[in-house]
């Protein structure tokens, strides 16, 4: 039984966690670029160098989780994500700035989602669904939070003590990840809700293929198009204050979605809310395609994406729960969403390649076939795995 105190203080954390971390260089850019003398392009190079970080530590990660808990990643992870943005607030040029990358890479991968599920499995074993539904809720407000926090603190602070204070916030979530359970193991009854029934060999390995396609398409295509949808907008003849408040639409549908699953999910399979979450990808592009002369059509597209991306980031959690055996779930997640790492660092720049060519309208046929390779992964997935 996962605590209903130990949810709410992961939740929290996410909140603060990605909202300090993953969402940084989205308010901080301009301002780093402005004060290290370096182009956007530079700038926005970094948070790839810490996403290929990410994939680089990941199974180590999962398998930190698995032997030992999830307490300790997770608090190393605050402190490497705080001493990240201390370095970042101190660097001079292009290398310090890297550097502070690399930390900040290893830090999210310690203490975001992936290592929230993780440590939620290990205690729980397969009843830790619902929390991890939970958490995604909170998690799912970080921007809309910490992007007005952060441009107030910058405005009124400057980018380097703003970072001083977003380092500040990651040391308070220490507290939140020191609820986490020790390093007893969940117990043997709680690990699967059959007990003693394991899926066929060849089965399990079909599922883990089908599993990283999932994480690794969806990852990609939300990691472009939170870098391109307000250009994708614009490029297709809507003034940018359009673009920018249809794109934020996208938080609206990821948001609710989620809500929604927690409300009334109970009911659907893993596999069956991975094909609804991939579902809604391809969907989202068709609406795309009509935003240059419909804004409703736009709005479509934003809120459908959101909800499609909100969704499947449930489902990167809950699936493993139902393929694979939650007692090794840090090991086998940590080891097959590393591609997905390496294809999100290079997702934003073969969009930027592919709509410099072809134009903005381009991204949305790349976006389609995206969605449509994470949906045939989904509608792939084995259905008799002797996990529900």
């Amino acid at each position: 039984m996962i605590a209903p105190r130990l949810v709410l203080c992961l939740g929290l954390s996410q909140l603060v966690c990605w909202g300090t971390t993953f969402y940084l260089v989205a308010i901080f850019g301009d301002a780093m670029a402005a004060g290290l003398g370096l182009g956007l392009s530079w700038i926005h190079g970094g948070f790839t160098v810490a996403l290929v970080a990410m994939g680089l530590v990941s199974g180590r990660v999962g398998r930190l989780i698995d032997r030992r808990g999830g307490r300790g990643v997770m608090v190393a992870g605050s402190l490497l994500g705080a001493a990240g943005c201390l370095v970042l607030a101190g660097c001079g040029g292009v290398t310090g700035y890297y550097a502070a990358w690399v930390v900040l890479g290893v830090a999210m991968r310690c203490c975001l989602y992936d290592a929230a599920f993780a440590s939620l499995a290990r205690v729980g074993g397969a009843a830790a669904r619902r929390p991890i539904s939970h958490i995604t809720l909170l998690g799912g407000l970080a921007s809309s939070a910490f992007w007005p926090i952060g441009q107030a603190l910058i405005q009124h602070l400057g980018w380097r003590w703003a970072l001083v204070a977003y380092a500040g916030f990651l040391v308070a979530t220490v507290p939140l990840h020191l609820t986490i359970p020790g390093s007893d193991r969940m117990p043997p009854s709680a690990a699967t809700p059959t007990a003693g029934v394991e899926p066929p060999r060849d089965a399990g390995r079909r599922a883990a293929v089908l599993y990283a396609v999932i994480v690794a398409s969806t990852g990609a295509l939300a990691s472009a198009l939170s870098a391109h949808m307000i250009g994708i907008f614009a490029g297709m003849g809507l003034g940018m204050g359009v673009a920018v408040a249809l794109s934020s639409l996208r938080g609206v549908g990821q948001s609710a979605a989620r809500l929604a699953e927690v409300l009334f999910g109970k009911r659907l399979s893993p596999t069956g809310l991975a094909v609804l979450a991939t579902a809604l990808l391809p969907v989202s592009a068709g609406f795309g395609f009509a935003s240059g002369v419909s804004v409703a059509a736009g709005a479509a597209f934003s809120v459908l994406f959101g909800a499609g991306n909100g969704l499947a980031t449930i489902v990167r959690g809950t699936l493993p729960l139902a393929l694979f055996d939650p007692r090794t779930y840090g090991t086998t997640v940590g080891r097959l969403i590393a591609p997905g790492f390496y294809v999100s660092a290079a997702a934003p720049l073969v969009f930027a390649l592919v709509m410099e060519r072809f134009g903005a309208a381009s991204a949305l046929p790349l976006s389609a076939a995206l969605g449509g390779l994470a949906l045939g992964a989904a509608a792939l997935l084995p259905r008799n795995t002797g996990r529900a």
